[in-house]
């Protein structure tokens, strides 16, 4: 099993990083874990959209 992370910061560039890399390898994925995290700096909202994605 191996796994490859993803990480950006809008969703939709999560989408089309983890469609690429599903559509250039020939993979069986198991599973995707997602996650998003947020962060404030002053008054800005910094948010953080990640992936694993478990394949073999």
């Amino acid at each position: 099993m191996k796994v490859r992370l993803f990480d950006e910061s809008h969703e939709k560039d999560l989408e089309s990083s983890i469609n690429a890399f599903l559509s250039n390898n020939e993979v069986d994925v198991v599973d995707i874990k997602f996650q998003v995290s947020v962060a404030v700096s002053g008054e800005e909202q910094i948010y953080c959209f990640s992936a694993m994605v478990i394949y073999k």
